[in-house]
């Protein structure tokens, strides 16, 4: 007498289906927050953008763009008398582009926190 049995796997094909279909789209998103720190891209921009602004003489636009009006105006009144020694008015133009970058980092730092 012999006696055969058959061994049958029932795999649940949809469930991988379903699991097969994600993982692109979850490896995109990984990826994507490790190219913008978890900021978004608004927030890995924001830093460029305020520089570039701020690379506009004379207007202290990066500083309004980070909402330092206060400070954008108080530099204005302050480039008036620095314009007389032109080498002093770039190192407040070129301290302003740092400035404003750097603000828009800590901006930027404190929404992911």
């Amino acid at each position: 007498m012999e006696a055969h049995s058959e061994l049958t796997l029932l795999i649940p094909e949809e469930e991988d289906k379903r699991v097969l279909d994600w993982r692109p789209v979850r490896l995109f998103r990984e990826i994507w927050k490790e190219i913008t720190f978890g900021v978004g891209a608004w927030g890995t921009l924001r830093p460029l953008i305020t520089a570039l602004l701020a690379a506009v003489p004379f207007l202290f636009l990066g500083q309004h763009f980070n909402r330092q009006h206060r400070k954008a105006f108080d530099w204005t009144m302050l480039q008036v008398p620095l314009a007389l020694t032109i080498v002093l008015w770039i190192g407040l133009w070129l301290y302003s582009i740092f400035d404003a970058w750097r603000e828009a980092t800590k901006s930027i730092a404190s929404y992911s926190n």
